[in-house]
């Protein structure tokens, strides 16, 4: 086999390293499907504590002795198959905290400068290589590293880039009195560079610095064209409209796996769910039910709809079903679910904070996972649902409109529904998914159907990642013909 062709990737966050949502997740993903498609990728993290731990006798790559006014270095090693870049930067990285928040949950507020700098190391790999490795294209993982390509063309670096848009709502903004500070281009502060409503944007950076945008499904892809769902950007999206892709996203299907997972009883069919529904009940003090058991594995926050789902209750647990809710975000949610525990015992248990090995025994112990997020660019929670036979209750918006397949008469007639899905925001029409979910859980001879459908259901990157490398090689053939 030929030599797999370079890719630098540049992301604030990879599983399992360090983790706050799914962008981790396919960040983390990608390197392995890739490479089956004959690209190899490096992956450019920030120096944070736990990245540094997980390397084992990192290798110096490059010393920086002057990134953003402070000494840093490029460090090499690899982690699980990981192949990584790390930025050792330690004061911008070396902190308590989460990667973008302090201990009080607020944003660190040099931010601006941690990613500016991770994009400058990026884009200094790119013009000048590390230890004789160089790019042919970097890959831009959302707002963190989307200054990228404007450093790359003051530097003469002249690989494509491709941005991937993972969630428009966060678009890194800062103050126009950071543009010097930053070291960015003054050209750049303009309507067709990066230049928001009088700041500074670091995903409009990406979205007109990169050579092709894509993002995380074809459904989400058409609504950032929207006003309703561009956050602002819409108007940029669709002037890009013939550069931009939607790749559905898919799960580590090794990771996630009911035959094998050592977290769980394991199973290959949904009858083995029986003892895992058990344990799970125990271990959130649910009582026995005459309903579905449901499982909510979220950040607590309006986007994920989990306000919704307070008001839409009620449908579940007067049929008997009941809920656990594994999650942490916004505090007003997180209490108010904890009261709702309070309010219903037995039937609503809650864990505020995230627990890797307790995700995959919910999902395994579940009847269904709720998902009722008001916009969801690709979300992979279903698609663990729909993996490990936990039938997924979603909004009919972004990935989650791609991945299930919705329960009707005709759906289920010719046998090939995977779950139940509802209006977006809309808390009655949750309810009413709800009050579907019961019927059909009650039908034993039709629930266990869907469950089987659920989990023959592709969910792998056997589909997306020839997408990305069929990408790579245009983009990688387009600049060997520009030359």
């Amino acid at each position: 086999m030929s030599a797999l062709r370079p890719v630098l990737a540049v992301a604030s966050e990879c599983a399992p390293l360090v983790k706050t949502g799914g962008l981790a997740d396919v960040v983390g993903a990608l390197p392995a499907a890739l490479a089956a498609q004959g690209w190899a990728i490096r992956t450019l993290l920030p120096g944070y504590r736990p990245v540094l731990k997980a390397v084992k006798r990192p290798r110096v790559a490059a010393d920086l002795p002057d990134l953003m006014g402070a000494p840093a270095r490029l460090l090499a090693g690899t982690v699980g198959g990981l192949d990584l870049l790390i930025l050792d930067a330690p004061a911008l990285y070396d902190r308590d905290g989460s990667p973008y928040l302090d201990a009080q949950g607020r944003d660190w507020p040099d931010n601006d400068a941690r990613f500016a700098a991770l994009d400058l190391a990026a884009a200094l790999i790119a013009a000048d290589g590390v230890k004789g490795w160089r790019p042919e294209v970097v890959h831009l993982h959302d707002w963190q590293a989307g200054f990228t390509p404007w450093f790359m063309r003051g530097l003469g670096a002249t690989q494509p880039s491709v941005m991937t848009i993972h969630n428009i709502a966060f678009h890194g903004l800062t103050g126009a009195d950071r543009l010097k500070p930053l070291g960015l281009p003054t050209d750049g502060f303009a309507m067709d560079g990066f230049e928001y409503y009088g700041h500074i944007s670091a995903l409009k950076a990406g979205l007109t610095g990169a050579r092709v945008i894509t993002t995380v499904s074809p459904t989400y892809a058409q609504e950032l064209a929207t006003e309703e769902f561009g956050m602002g950007l819409d108007g940029v999206i669709r002037a890009r409209g013939h550069d931009l892709l939607g790749i559905l996203n898919g799960i580590d299907t090794t990771a996630w796996d009911p035959t094998r997972d050592p977290a769980i009883r394991r199973f290959s069919a949904p009858g083995g769910k029986v003892a895992n529904k058990r344990a799970l009940r125990a271990e959130f003090g649910l009582s026995q039910a005459e309903g579905p058991l449901c499982v909510v594995v979220s950040r607590l926050s309006d986007q994920k709809g989990l306000d919704l789902l307070l008001a839409a209750l009620p449908a579940l647990t007067e049929r008997g079903g009941q809920l656990a809710l594994l999650g942490s975000g916004d505090r007003r949610l997180e209490n108010a679910w904890l009261n709702a525990a309070a309010a219903n015992p037995g039937h609503v248990g809650v864990r505020i904070g995230y627990d890797e090995g307790l995700s995959h025994r919910m999902f395994a112990g579940a009847d269904a996972v709720l998902v009722p997020s008001r916009f969801e660019p690709c979300g992979l929670t279903q698609m663990y649902g729909l993996r490990y036979g936990a039938v997924p209750v979603v909004a009919r918006t972004g990935g989650l409109a791609d991945t299930v397949i919705h329960a009707n008469a005709a759906a289920l007639a010719v046998g090939c529904a995977t779950g139940l899905t509802h209006r977006p925001g809309d808390a009655a029409a949750l309810a009413l998914a709800l009050t579907q979910l019961c019927a059909l859980w009650a039908d034993r001879a039709v629930f266990p159907r869907l469950q089987r459908n659920a989990m023959k259901h592709p969910v792998g990157w056997e589909a997306s990642a020839p997408r990305y490398a069929a990408l790579y090689d245009r983009l990688a053939q387009e600049r060997t013909e520009t030359r």
